[in-house]
């Protein structure tokens, strides 16, 4: 099936050209952060986590909302979503392998990260992390693939795939609620130190997952002969709206928590994030647009008119898309090291290597998509006009 990936219009060649471009100035810049060492990064001793961990935790979120769509079609036989759970699953093989690229980045050197395999320490969460992140992986290529063989064969997927199917599913949640842990289980850290951040990140997840596959149904529909149908893409809005006032009520119980319990270490940094603490205030803007968006965003798609409409569903999932971006990498992740454990601050700046490392991480990930989406797209749609 691979080879249907090799022919495509002008219009996808130029994408692909665009994409290898972009990787190819990120290698550049990861071979000179490779020899120069982590100092060509904006990380520090107090901001040891930068925006490659930023990018990985927003990640693991839109990797584990595939569940949204795999739990609907093969758990309660919602077959609304037939069209489109292959597509979720795709998305997850993308972020899972960005994450891990991420995390490559952030090592600095590689093959730091075969310490995990040669030395592993299950009493660490890392390890755990590292089983997931690549069972995950495994899990969305296997069933994926086989699921789209059977399909092109017009046949039923064999059997022995369903047991896979339903692991998936608690996989999913398993790969957001590590990451979490992997912040609420440092004490030193007292804006991280709750116990909703699993359930937080979770809903996050659920929100800008299926926002995100929003955006590529409607972005298919436009380009190919493929569409999706309006009523798949009506339930992904539905999740998205209720997975996202979720995610705006556990930030409210973060409010509540710092402000009226007048926790010190939740407070300096919400003051820090939403209005600027000791003349600091890099973050600020980015945290109320992050607000702004995301409430803009589930107000159109809660309007009748607004949700029905193609052009402005693509504002909305984009909108809310970001407003997590920023929310859950940049203010989840910088936030957490405001003020530092001397009760000082020290702020991130993004250098330019790691900027176009990071685009370069995304065009990677994007390329995949594009492939897996343009063999899974031919795939049903020789399947219809047989």
């Amino acid at each position: 099936m691979i080879e249907k990936a090799f022919v495509g219009d002008k219009r996808y060649w130029v994408w692909i050209s665009i994409l290898l471009g972009t990787i190819t100035v990120g290698v550049c810049c990861y071979l000179y952060q490779y020899s120069y060492g982590l100092g060509a990064t904006g990380m520090s001793r107090d901001v040891s986590w930068g925006i490659y961990i930023s990018q990985f935790t927003f990640l693991v979120g839109v990797a584990a909302s595939a569940v949204m769509l795999v739990l609907p079609y093969y758990i309660h036989n919602f077959k609304v979503f037939g069209r489109i759970t292959i597509l979720g699953e795709f998305v997850a093989i993308s972020a899972v392998t960005m994450c891990l690229l991420f995390i490559m980045a952030d090592l600095g050197q590689p093959i730091r990260g075969l310490n995990v395999i040669f030395h592993p320490t299950p009493g660490s969460i890392l390890f755990w992390d590292m089983i997931v992140l690549n069972g995950y992986l495994f899990l969305n290529l296997l069933v994926g693939w086989w699921v789209l063989t059977a399909e092109q064969k017009q046949v039923a997927p064999p059997k022995w795939i369903k047991p896979f199917i339903y692991l998936s599913i608690p996989w999913a949640v398993s790969i957001h609620t590590v990451t979490a842990f992997l912040y609420c289980g440092l004490p030193g850290r007292h804006f991280w130190l709750t116990a909703i951040l699993a359930p937080r990140f979770l809903a996050s997840a659920f929100c800008a997952g299926p926002a995100l596959l929003i955006f590529l149904c409607i972005l298919i529909r436009r380009f190919t002969k493929f569409d999706a149908g309006d009523v798949a893409i009506q339930k992904l809005v539905s999740i998205v709206i209720y997975a996202g006032l979720i995610n705006f009520f556990f930030v409210g119980l973060e409010l509540f928590v710092g402000y009226y319990s007048n926790m010190p270490g939740h407070i300096h940094t919400l003051e820090y994030l939403f209005f600027g603490l000791d003349g600091y205030s890099k973050l600020v803007p980015w945290m109320r647009a992050s607000v702004v968006m995301g409430m803009f965003a589930l107000t159109l798609f809660a309007i009748p008119k607004t949700r029905h409409d193609e052009r402005w569903l693509i504002v909305s999932s984009v909108l809310i898309f970001f407003s997590l971006w920023i929310d859950k990498g940049l203010g989840l992740v910088l936030g957490g090291f405001v003020p530092n454990m001397t009760e000082g601050i020290t702020e991130y700046y993004v250098t330019l290597p790691e900027i176009f490392i990071t685009l370069g991480i995304w065009s990677i990930g994007a390329l995949i998509l594009t492939v897996l989406y343009k063999v899974a797209i031919s795939v049903k749609l020789t399947k219809e006009e047989t």
